[in-house]
C-alpha cells in the first residue's frame, strides 16, 4: 500500500469512528444533559430518533455512492454528521436536541457504508482482509473509549463537548480523504428509487419503534404496538413488490440471489445481537451485582472488546494470506453460543475477575462473525453494487443490535421481575429502583434479592443469545467457499477524478 493510499485509509477510518464513538459518549453525559436542558420525558428520543434515521438512510447512502461516486457521497455524509454534531452541541432545549440528533443520524447512516464501500473499491477482497480488520477494531475502541470520554467531558468540560469533539475529528477526515483518495468519477444516468426509500423507511421506523416502545412505553398487546407490527410487514411486502420493478432499486434484490450474500446478512444480524449483550446488559450486571461504577463496568467488559479486536485483526490477516473464509463464521457461531452459555456462571457470589474474564468468549465469537461476513458480502457483490452491499452489512448489523435490545431486554426484564416478586412479593418488588445508589439504601436481604434477580435476568438473556449463536452456527455450514477476487474492482468508463 503506497503512502497516499495509507493517508486516505486513515481519513476513511477517522470518518467512520465518529458515529459509534459519539453514541457511546452520550451514556455518561445523559444526566448532565437532562439537568441542563430539562425535558426528561423526551430524553430517550435522543437515541431513538438517531438510530431510526441512521438505519433508514444506510442503504440510501450506499445507493447514492453507487450512482454518483463513493468519495463525494462519503464526504457529504461526514459533513452532514458534523452539522448535526455542531447543532446538537449548541441546543438550548431537549426538543431541539432531539431534532438535531436526527440530522446527525441522517449523516451517520452513510459513515460505515461509505467507508466499507471505499475500501471495497480501492482494494480487492483478496487483499482487503487486513484493512477490514482495522475497520472492525474501530467499534470495540469506541465501546471502550466512549464511556470514558463521555464521563470526562461531562465532569470537566461540559456535556456539549461530547458533540463538539466530533468537529476536529471529522474535519481531519475530510481533509485527508479529499487530498489522498483518488477514484474515477462515474457518469451513470439513473433515477433514485424514492418510493423504495420511503417504504424502506416505513419498515425500519416500524421495527425500531416496536423495539423501542414494546414492553416499556406500551404493552406488547397494546394498540400502538399491534398497529406497528401490522404496518411493518405490510410495508415490507410492498417494498419487495416495488423493488422488483424499479430500474435502480434502493435495495437491489439481485444481491440476495447469491446464497453467500444472503447468509452473510442473516449471520451479520445475529452477530449484532451478540454485541448488544456485551455493550448493554453486562455493564448493568457489573454495576448492580458487584457495585462497579459506570466507568469501571465499561473496563470490566474490556476482555470482550480486546478479544473482538484480536480476532478481527487475526482473521483478516489469515483470510488475506490464504483466501479461505468459510471456517470463520462456523467457528464464530459456535463460539458465540459457548460464550453466552458461559454467562450462566455469573451469580452474585462469583469472583469479579472471573466475571470479567468470561466476557472474552463471546467477544471472540462476535469478532469471527463480523470479519468473515463483511468479506463474504464484498466478495459476493459486483463492483457497481459495492455501496449497496456495504450498506446491507451495516443495516443488518444495526437492526440486529436494535432488535436484540428489545428481544433480549424483554427476556432479561421478565425473568428479573419474576425473581423479585418471588423473593420479595409484588408490592415490595414494584417499589424497588434498580440503580446502584438505590440499592445501598435497601436492607441486606432485599439487596441480595435484587442481585439474584439481576443474575437470573442475565441468565435468561444469555440463553436467548446462545440460541441465536447456535442458529448462526447452523447457517454458516451452508456457506460455499467461493474464491476471493484477486484483481482490482473493474472501473466504469470515467472522465475525471474526484
Amino acid at each position: 500500500m503506497d503512502r497516499s493510499l495509507r493517508v486516505g485509509v486513515i481519513g476513511v477510518m477517522l470518518g467512520m469512528i465518529t458515529a459509534p464513538l459519539d453514541g457511546m459518549m452520550l451514556g455518561p453525559a445523559l444526566p448532565a444533559i437532562v439537568k441542563d436542558l430539562g425535558g426528561l420525558e423526551y430524553f430517550s428520543w435522543m437515541a431513538t430518533a438517531y438510530l431510526i434515521c441512521m438505519a433508514a438512510t444506510t442503504p440510501i447512502w450506499g445507493k447514492l455512492g453507487d450512482l454518483y461516486g463513493r468519495k463525494v457521497v462519503y464526504m457529504a455524509a461526514i459533513a452532514m454528521f458534523l452539522l448535526g454534531s455542531a447543532l446538537s452541541g449548541a441546543a438550548q432545549d431537549m426538543i431541539r436536541l432531539v431534532g438535531f440528533r436526527m440530522v446527525q443520524g441522517l449523516g451517520a447512516g452513510g459513515l460505515m457504508t461509505g467507508a466499507l464501500a471505499l475500501i471495497g473499491e480501492l482494494v480487492p477482497p483478496r487483499h482487503s482482509g487486513r484493512l477490514m480488520g482495522l475497520f472492525g477494531v474501530m467499534m470495540p475502541i469506541a465501546f471502550v473509549a466512549g464511556p470514558l470520554l463521555g464521563g470526562l467531558f461531562a465532569e470537566r468540560l461540559g456535556w456539549r463537548w461530547a458533540f463538539f469533539v466530533n468537529l476536529p475529528v471529522g474535519a481531519a477526515a475530510l481533509l485527508l480523504i479529499g487530498a489522498a483518495v483518488r477514484l474515477e468519477r462515474r457518469r451513470i444516468r439513473a433515477r433514485i428509487d424514492y418510493l423504495g426509500a420511503l417504504l424502506l423507511t416505513v419498515v425500519l421506523v416500524a421495527l425500531s419503534l416496536v423495539a423501542s416502545w414494546g414492553g416499556t412505553q406500551y404493552a406488547w398487546g397494546s394498540a400502538p404496538i399491534l398497529v406497528l407490527i401490522l404496518v411493518g410487514p405490510a410495508a415490507l411486502a410492498t417494498l419487495l413488490f416495488v423493488e422488483r420493478r424499479a430500474a435502480e432499486p434502493i435495495v437491489p434484490l439481485r444481491l440476495f440471489a447469491d446464497r453467500n450474500f444472503t447468509l452473510a446478512q442473516v449471520i451479520r444480524f445475529l452477530g449484532g445481537v451478540g454485541m448488544v449483550v456485551a455493550a448493554t446488559f453486562l455493564p448493568q450486571y457489573m454495576q448492580l451485582v458487584h457495585g462497579a461504577s459506570p466507568i469501571a463496568s465499561g473496563l470490566l467488559i474490556l476482555p470482550a472488546m480486546l478479544g473482538m479486536v484480536a480476532v478481527l485483526i487475526g482473521t483478516g490477516r489469515l483470510i488475506s494470506r490464504n483466501g479461505r473464509y468459510r471456517i470463520y463464521p462456523i467457528l464464530g457461531g459456535a463460539t458465540v453460543a459457548a460464550g453466552m452459555l458461559a454467562l450462566l456462571l455469573l451469580r452474585p457470589g462469583v469472583n469479579l475477575a472471573l466475571a470479567s474474564a468470561l466476557t472474552l468468549i463471546g467477544g471472540l465469537g462476535v469478532g469471527l462473525l463480523m470479519q468473515s461476513t463483511t468479506i463474504i458480502t464484498i466478495n459476493s457483490a459486483e463492483p457497481r453494487d459495492m455501496g449497496a452491499a456495504s450498506g446491507s452489512v451495516t443495516l443488518w448489523h444495526t437492526m440486529g443490535a436494535s432488535l436484540g435490545v428489545a428481544a433480549l431486554g424483554a427476556l432479561y426484564t421478565a425473568r428479573l421481575q419474576d425473581t423479585l416478586i418471588h423473593s420479595l412479593g409484588a408490592e415490595t418488588a414494584t417499589r424497588i429502583s434498580l440503580t446502584p445508589e438505590a440499592l445501598v439504601r435497601l436492607t441486606p436481604a432485599a439487596r441480595e434479592a435484587v442481585r439474584l434477580a439481576v443474575s437470573d435476568g442475565v441468565h435468561a438473556m444469555a440463553l436467548g443469545a446462545a440460541a441465536l449463536g447456535a442458529l448462526a452456527f447452523v447457517l454458516a455450514w451452508f456457506i460455499r467457499e467461493v474464491p476471493l477476487r484477486d484483481g482490482a474492482p473493474s472501473a466504469e468508463p470515467a472522465t475525471a477524478a474526484t
